[in-house]
């Protein structure tokens, strides 16, 4: 079940203070012209002062980095925004920035959490833009906030936000299309979490014979599911059966996703059939990556779609139950 969403009771008010800036001097040899490069330090507690600026570019409220450009729009081209942390839309419509009349800032995200109150010192946050901070964050380069997991690159302060968003090392969200799953991480830890949390079956191998059986097969309001996880050419693949709506048309499909990057699931190929009483349906296709959410790879039809008569007609033409043998396999191209 996906987390609550948090409330911001109060914000105190922080009065700025003027740090004492010390200028490490280089030290030149003699008969040397070398001369090494000037470093600032904050005298108060020796953080970069790009560090000590940083800080200033952060929300009080979602503690998220504010983009440009820094100013107050009106109340008319306000539009609701769903997820305050996201600010990647905010930052390509010019709503990132906000200033009060004494001069602290938020993002645009949070105005309509404050009420169009400035949480510092509560008076009314008017038009004004902030010209002065919008060049310092101009100026910053900063590190890719996945650098702990291996990411080394540095960019400008309004590039960092673009990268972050495809970096290849960012976490990968659960796969599991039962629930809407909130868990996140590396490829290693969310093949536990599946099996230890929502208990999918693990194969070895790169073929599969699945009976999928339901006793109501006219329930398709999403209500079919299943996932099972096949372990093969040392990679992970997530194999998806599910009933839903192709507009009022009920219908079956499963396919393939591949538990790492687009890149190397393009690597793969894998075929599907269903069938019976002399039919056959065969589908080949590549397996998507799990960066492509279930919903987006189902809604796109991308794999083996049975329409529910023909379902039905592979589970013997009663009506009464839905019994589809689905088989496959998975292959590496060179």
């Amino acid at each position: 079940m996906a987390p609550g969403g948090g409330v911001c009771k109060e914000v105190f008010e922080s009065h700025p203070t003027f740090a004492n800036y010390d200028i490490i001097k280089p030290k030149v040899e003699k008969n040397s012209t070398s001369v090494k490069s000037v470093t600032v330090v904050d005298g108060k507690d020796g953080m970069p002062l790009s560090n000590r600026v940083q800080e200033l570019l952060v929300c009080p409220i979602c503690s998220s980095l504010m983009y440009h450009p820094i100013h107050q729009m009106a109340k008319t081209d306000l539009q609701p925004m769903e997820d305050c942390m996201n600010l990647i839309s905010a930052a390509f419509l010019g709503l990132a920035f906000r200033q009060c009349p004494n001069g602290h800032t938020l993002c645009s995200n949070c105005k309509i959490r404050v009420h169009n109150c400035c949480p510092t010192c509560r008076l009314d946050l008017g038009n004004i833009r902030c010209l002065a901070l919008e060049r310092v964050a101009a100026s910053l380069e900063l590190p890719c906030k996945y650098q702990k997991l291996g990411c080394q690159d540095i960019f400008p302060y309004y590039s960092k936000l673009k990268h972050e968003q495809n970096c290849r090392l960012r976490p990968y969200n659960c796969p599991y299309a039962g629930s809407e799953c909130s868990v996140t991480g590396d490829i290693q830890n969310l093949v536990g979490h599946l099996k230890d949390h929502h208990k999918v079956d693990m194969h070895d191998g790169c073929t599969f014979n699945h009976r999928y059986v339901k006793s109501d097969p006219q329930e398709v309001e999403n209500a079919t599911w299943m996932l099972t996880v096949f372990n093969c050419f040392g990679r992970q693949f997530c194999l998806h059966f599910e009933a839903f709506k192709l507009g009022t048309t009920p219908v079956y499909i499963a396919f393939l996703r591949f538990m790492g990057e687009d890149f190397e699931a393009k690597k793969f190929s894998y075929t599907l059939e269903v069938g019976a009483y002399g039919r056959k349906l065969i589908w080949q296709g590549v397996p998507r990556s799990i960066r492509d959410c279930h919903r987006k790879v189902r809604d796109s039809q991308d794999g083996l779609m049975i329409p529910r008569n023909l379902a039905l007609f592979f589970s013997g033409g009663d009506s009464q139950e839905l019994k589809l043998r689905i088989t496959g396999r998975i292959w590496k191209e060179k």
